[in-house]
């Protein structure tokens, strides 16, 4: 990897200044793959009345946007991966995407934009030309201040144990974060300790996989000590910035969450403690980044019942469709 292309360490401090490194609450992704889901207008109202500032939607949609109008609730929104190859290849098109979808709602509190969720195979080249045609767009529509990033899995880190070992596992990545060091803007990353457990129980313990005491890892590599999963995969992702040459580029968890019914380790309590020990936990960082918050948004806001896959998928809701919660959680 080269350092051409690099702004200045001024510029950057300006960039990096533009985009903040943490919000007062926690953010909750609002999923929408459910035929029995409250009104947009119902759902922001729900929001507000949680004190829940930042918001994840996975398209833009009119009528989410219409709703988030005036409110404040700072919003990342997602270009759908279908859309990538386009406007990688038109800048015309970013510019058209940019007016329609963003420029369109001025009352509207966009934080990040979100090339792309766990783009994979052929289409991971469409990732940052669509990425820079959308910059310019942006930034020519006087809206330099939204951040552009892509929200890749845990599955880009390659030997994440121990932490300090993490590497990207392909080249398209170094290029990502190359340029993400120039914008100032982090990159997201989907963090999901529940896999990791439901994947490989015997050797990692639930309470681990939950903030729960009980299980202390050290990391010979860097001498820090791990008593959360979490912790353990968000620096790896750290590590493997480091090891790109883009130590300043942050980290946004933009996915993370529990499922409280439909398969092993699934369960209501399990889901209330992972989700509720969450939201104190981030407020401090981690070890390799001690004391400084961790911007993460909540999946999901809602139990969507049309989503494919693994039972799992459609219980990650913080609320019922009804609006009532799946639990009891605070997000103070």
């Amino acid at each position: 990897m080269t350092t051409q292309g690099f702004a200045p360490v001024l510029a950057v401090a300006l960039l990096l200044a533009a985009f903040p490194a943490a919000v007062q609450s926690i953010g909750v992704c609002y999923g929408v793959i459910g035929n029995n889901l409250p009104a947009a207008s119902d759902v922001v109202k729900l929001y507000k009345s949680k004190g829940i500032d930042s918001m994840r939607i996975y398209f833009p949609r009119s009528d989410i946007l219409q709703a988030l109008t005036g409110s404040n609730i700072a919003l990342t929104m997602d270009v759908a991966n279908e859309n990538l190859a386009a406007l990688a290849a038109d800048a015309t098109a970013a510019a058209a995407w940019v007016q329609q979808n963003v420029q369109a709602y001025p009352g509207v509190n966009f934080r990040y934009i979100a090339v792309g969720n766990e783009v994979e195979s052929g289409n991971t080249q469409n990732i940052l030309p669509a990425m820079k045609n959308l910059n310019a767009a942006l930034a020519a529509a006087g809206l330099g201040g939204v951040g552009v990033s892509t929200s890749v899995s845990q599955g880009v880190i390659a030997n994440s144990y121990p932490p300090s070992n993490g590497v990207f596992n392909d080249d398209y990545m170094f290029d990502i974060v190359e340029y993400l060091a120039s914008t100032g803007a982090p990159l997201l990353v989907n963090v999901y300790p529940y896999f990791a457990y439901a994947d490989d129980p015997k050797d990692i313990s639930l309470n681990y996989a939950t903030f729960q005491p009980g299980t202390t890892v050290t990391d010979d590599g860097s001498g820090l000590t791990y008593t959360s999963l979490f912790d353990a995969m968000v620096d790896s992702v750290y590590a493997a910035l480091e090891d790109a040459g883009a130590p300043d580029v942050g980290v946004v968890v933009s996915e993370t969450g529990w499922p409280s019914a439909g398969g092993f380790g699934a369960s209501v309590s399990n889901a209330q403690t992972y989700n509720q020990k969450l939201i104190s936990h981030v407020q401090g960082g981690t070890p390799k980044r001690p004391g400084v918050a961790l911007e993460t948004y909540v999946f999901a806001m809602f139990n969507e019942n049309q989503k494919t896959g693994a039972e799992t998928e459609r219980h990650f809701g913080l609320f019922n469709p009804n609006k009532s919660p799946s639990y009891k959680i605070r997000f103070h």
